[in-house]
């Protein structure tokens, strides 16, 4: 079969309109968005379950979510700009068959441990596939108001995948074990090696360079060391290793931005930056995300272990703010051709900022319904938002640049999956440790563990039984309680952010890029 490549100039809003051919790319394109948006919900409300099964040690509880993220971040500018070089196609087809395996070999993890390692594993492969769905997005879609659409239904599939994530999650959970979570990869994934070739044309840039393997090792050291270091920051302060790992994110960050400055063909150019759209919208998805994978760290926890839902019951529970994400980033699409972003995204956040607010002053069992409201106001936030986003960033890089401008944008992403999980988690879990108040007749072995994570605390309780075990269940709940109300404040705080610098960085038109 005759492989097709697609190359579009650097401004092309008037360009040709696709086909049925496209549209059914597009289909294509959203499977790996839906299996990535899939695991990453599964894995918040299989948690608990993880954590009783594999016992896993506060920070290890962590890491079995950051592990993922934090590789991908490391990885992501590197694959992207490898995909612009030798074929998005081709690196979308490569991550996609190693992500299947390694998930399938993930859900048999003995250990935490193990669990940690397969995260890690899939993000090498992770790294290949999100770049690579939407910078040939880009290139299939050169009309602007047809690409603003498809975006908007690349991110109605995403938020459709958190949605079928705890629905299909919590039948799984309730009737297997929680590894079965990790096996969904293959259904989703085996699809799109078949169609991808058929449906889906290759694209690179036309003039790519040469490999740089010294700015390939310059972005894993800058990336690397610097998130990890946040991600230890936000439970341990500024001791042990943090401030070395962040002297040497720093130094690889600035060699890396001197290399690509002076090379006549950078990996990263760096012009992108310099490009308020693209910046503004990369600062809006960071904070966005941020505030939102902390959201749902703490409240799948609420759901199951203080209001007592199970798994399939939580995630049905949180359905209704996944799909107000779904209409309201596809009602923005036409508010978007009209209205300026600098107005559309600060109000969309101000749904945002409420839902928050709500959930801060959400709190004990009886809190079902008040928490769908204020997370449904958060859904509406969202999907506006990160529609619009996502868009301008595509638009202000040049379609042969595509893969390394949509790997920026996941990097972002992903360093707010990173900081959500990190900061807000661990802030999280910091307040539960200090706040709760255990019983003086609990063993301290017991009481450690009860200290350690929600999850440890009710099954301290359960194993406890009796009136101790009804205290330290309260005490549990109220402690966590306190925790998660003022991480919904730091969120509030962290979108109110997000839309100022929206409407103070982004163009004045909706036709602005530059």
């Amino acid at each position: 079969m005759t492989t097709r490549h697609i190359t579009a100039p650097a401004h092309d809003e008037r360009s040709a309109r696709v086909g049925w051919r496209g549209w059914a790319a597009l289909m294509v394109l959203t499977l790996p968005v839906l299996l990535v948006s899939v695991d990453n919900t599964v894995l918040s409300f299989a948690l608990p379950e993880i954590a009783l099964d594999l016992e896993p040690t506060g920070i290890q509880q962590l890491w079995i979510i950051d592990a993922y993220p934090l590789v991908l971040a490391a990885l992501l500018v590197t694959m992207g700009t490898l995909g612009d070089r030798f074929g998005r196609r081709r690196m979308l087809l490569i991550g996609a068959t190693g992500f299947a395996v390694v998930s399938a070999v993930s859900s048999f993890a003995p250990s935490a441990g193990w669990l940690i390692a397969g995260r890690a594993s899939m993000a090498v492969f992770g790294a290949m596939l999100m770049p690579s769905t939407l910078s040939l997005l880009r290139s299939i879609f050169t009309d602007r108001d047809q690409r603003r659409l498809a975006i908007a239904v690349w991110a109605a599939m995403f938020s459709a995948g958190a949605a079928l994530g705890p629905i299909v999650g919590g039948l799984l959970l309730e009737h297997f074990a929680w590894g079965s979570v990790f096996l969904m990869a293959v259904p989703v994934l085996i699809p799109l090696l078949i169609l991808a070739p058929l449906l889906v044309p290759e694209s690179r840039d036309p003039k790519p360079g040469r490999v740089d393997p010294v700015s390939i090792l310059l972005s894993v050291g800058m990336m690397l060391p610097t998130v990890y270091a946040i991600k230890e920051m936000a439970v341990a302060g500024l001791g042990g290793a943090v401030v070395p790992l962040l002297i040497a994110g720093g130094v690889f960050g600035v060699l890396f931005v001197r290399r690509q400055l002076n090379a006549d063909e950078p990996m990263l150019d760096m012009g992108l930056f310099r490009r308020t759209a693209f910046t503004g919208a990369l600062l809006v998805n960071l904070l966005s995300v941020l505030a939102l994978v902390g959201f749902l760290f703490f409240v799948a926890q609420h759901l199951q272990l203080i209001v007592g839902l199970s798994p399939m019951e939580a995630g049905l529970a949180l359905v209704p703010s996944l799909a107000a994400m779904i209409i309201a980033g596809l009602l923005v699409v036409p508010v978007a051709s009209r209205v300026s972003p600098r107005v559309v995204i600060p109000v969309a956040l101000a749904f945002s900022a409420a839902g928050y607010i709500g959930i801060a002053l959400t709190t004990g069992p009886d809190t079902l319904l008040p928490t769908i409201l204020a997370s449904v106001s958060l859904g509406i936030g969202v999907g506006a938002a990160e529609t619009v986003s996502n868009e301008l960033i595509l638009s202000a890089a040049p379609a042969d640049k595509a893969g390394a401008a949509s790997a920026v944008s996941e990097t972002a992403y992903e360093a707010g999956t990173v900081l959500g999980t990190s900061i807000i988690g661990g802030l999280l879990t910091a307040v539960y440790r200090t706040s709760i108040d255990l019983p003086a007749s609990l063993a301290p072995a017991l009481a450690d563990a009860a200290r350690e994570t929600l999850a440890g605390a009710m099954a301290v309780a359960g194993q406890v039984g009796g009136a101790v075990g009804d205290t330290v269940r309260a005490a549990a709940a109220v402690a966590f309680d306190q925790g998660m109300s003022i991480a919904a404040a730091i969120g509030a705080v962290l979108v109110v952010a997000a839309a100022v610098i929206a409407a103070t960085m982004l163009g004045r038109s909706r036709g602005d890029t530059q």
